[in-house]
């Protein structure tokens, strides 16, 4: 089964919900927003940013914002950001395994490969916000805060 990680599944999550604010928000508010555990939406906003996609602004009125328009980034982007290269076998992309003289596929799979980039690379994040475009964009002032002791949403009723 091919299954993409639940980072690159929550970083996903992040920067459509990040690209809905009008500024900054911080790790606490995307992640009482999508109800990602707080040290994994730090985690995954400081490798983000490393990799370009998202900046990071510090001090009391810090936060993060996208680099670029949800209409620009790819799932694969974001995919590769997380994850590395995406490559559904060992011997994708001219590399070699130590089973290639047996098994007889070597660079076969590439065709497969090249079909899910392919389509990967087609789909923006734009394209997997669609439906949050009815709710309102967030300004900094009106990030949600959750009542202590209040139960978070889950990431599926996030992107649901």
């Amino acid at each position: 089964m091919l299954r993409l990680s639940k980072l690159a599944d929550y970083a996903t999550v992040l920067l459509v919900h990040l690209g809905r604010h009008e500024g900054l928000a911080t790790a606490a508010a995307l992640a009482v927003e999508t109800g990602v555990p707080e040290p994994t939406v730090a985690k995954l906003l400081k490798g983000l940013a490393s990799s370009g996609l998202v900046l990071s602004h510090r001090g009391a009125r810090g936060g993060y914002r996208l680099s670029s328009e949800l209409e620009t980034v790819t799932v694969a982007t974001v995919i590769a950001a997380v994850d590395g290269p995406i490559a559904i076998t060992a011997c994708c992309d001219g590399r070699e395994c130590e089973h290639s003289s047996l098994c007889g596929l070597s660079g076969q799979w590439d065709v497969v490969n090249d079909a899910i980039l392919k389509t990967l690379n087609s789909i923006t994040l734009a394209d997997m916000g669609r439906h949050a475009e009815r709710l309102p964009r967030r300004s900094p002032a009106s990030a949600p805060v959750a009542p202590a002791g209040a139960e978070t949403s889950s990431v599926t009723d996030a992107v649901s």
